[in-house]
């Protein structure tokens, strides 16, 4: 077994592509469109979804935005340098909500984004992403 994808519904699929691929890099997998139940789906990631996880975008027709609740935590992501990383998130118009430091209780190091919807992600130091307490 493996994971195949996350789901997250967005309020705006052009924005979110944008996001994902022009902010954090990611390459635009695939998309599709299901007029007669009204959504349009699409896929997000670093490599082919036959050997990666990968993020499934999905836009349900006039659906602006969403209430994540209290269960959701976050979607991590291994970088090499977290602060170089939060620093061009900032120039591309990504929102940093915690810059670069050490986890708390530990020594790892990590940072907050937050996607154009609200969502969180991790930023994780890739050399100590085995040992993230995050």
């Amino acid at each position: 077994m493996r994971i195949l994808h996350t789901m997250i519904r967005v309020g705006d699929l052009n924005r979110s592509i944008d996001f994902y691929t022009k902010v954090l890099g990611m390459q635009l997998l695939r998309t599709d469109e299901n007029p007669e139940y009204g959504y349009s789906l699409a896929f997000v990631g670093y490599g082919r979804e036959q050997h990666d996880a990968v993020i499934e975008l999905t836009y349900n027709w006039g659906v602006d935005h969403y209430d994540h609740g209290n269960a959701f935590g976050h979607i991590a992501l291994g970088v090499d340098d977290v602060a170089m990383t939060c620093t061009s998130i900032k120039k591309a118009g990504g929102k940093v909500t915690r810059e670069a430091g050490p986890v708390k209780g530990g020594t790892t190091i990590i940072a907050f984004i937050e996607d154009p919807d609200g969502y969180k992600i991790e930023l994780i130091q890739n050399n100590q992403a085995n040992n993230a307490l995050g």
